[in-house]
């Protein structure tokens, strides 16, 4: 299956050599190049691509707004690419919807893999602001989810298993992992990951995963 890619990156070159990693990679196409946010929203709308890799920082329209767009509409799932670790930049971005984080200073494997794990409905953030990531949205005053806090009662939605599902998404296990762990078909746990995203009003497993770690479940 070919991963279908749109490009959001304000610079020309860095947006070049970022096509050409990925045109490397023989699943991977890239179906649009957009160098500001609302080219990348239109671009999306136009092409309904299977990922947007999403710059932070663009004219126009900045990435993290372009990625509550393109979540909000459904048009394509996000994996957001910053120069940035910031925790403003990284939040927004979470709580926008996006899939996965990475770094620029990724190697192109990583850059590679990350749009597949994505491209797969599985989530990815750059092992450089995961542990930032889930420590700040376990704080107080920092919820996974705009304005609500981490009540437990949410958890009263879940089946046993759905809750085991969630609990192993706090681990960042891939469906490939959970699958192995709670003894059941890959296909079965994608189902379960999807119930418990749409119970629990989330918008990706990312959020799913930084949740479960504020729930400690």
């Amino acid at each position: 299956m070919t991963i279908r890619v749109v490009v959001a990156e304000d610079q020309s070159a860095v947006r070049a050599g970022l096509v050409l990693i990925l045109g490397s990679a023989p699943d991977i196409e890239v179906v649009g190049e957009a160098a500001d946010g609302e080219r990348a929203v239109e671009l999306a709308r136009a092409l309904r691509p299977d990922l947007v890799l999403m710059d932070v920082q663009m004219p126009r329209m900045d990435g993290v707004t372009a990625t509550g767009i393109v979540v909000a509409e459904g048009l394509a799932d996000v994996l957001v690419l910053t120069t940035f670790d910031l925790d403003a930049y990284v939040f927004g971005a979470l709580r926008a919807g996006a899939a996965g984080f990475l770094l620029k200073n990724a190697e192109a494997r990583e850059l590679i893999e990350a749009v597949r794990t994505v491209g797969r409905g599985e989530g990815s953030i750059d092992p450089a602001v995961t542990r930032r990531l889930i420590a700040e949205f376990a704080a107080a005053g920092r919820p996974a989810r705009a304005g609500r806090g981490a009540d437990r009662s949410v958890l009263e939605a879940l089946t046993p298993r759905e809750r085991q599902v969630l609990s192993t998404l706090g681990e960042g296990l891939s469906n490939a992992e959970i699958a192995v762990r709670l003894d059941m078909a890959e296909a079965t746990v994608k189902t379960h990951v999807s119930k418990v995203l749409g119970k629990l009003k989330l918008r990706s497993r990312v959020q799913a995963a930084v949740l479960a770690q504020e729930l400690g479940v």
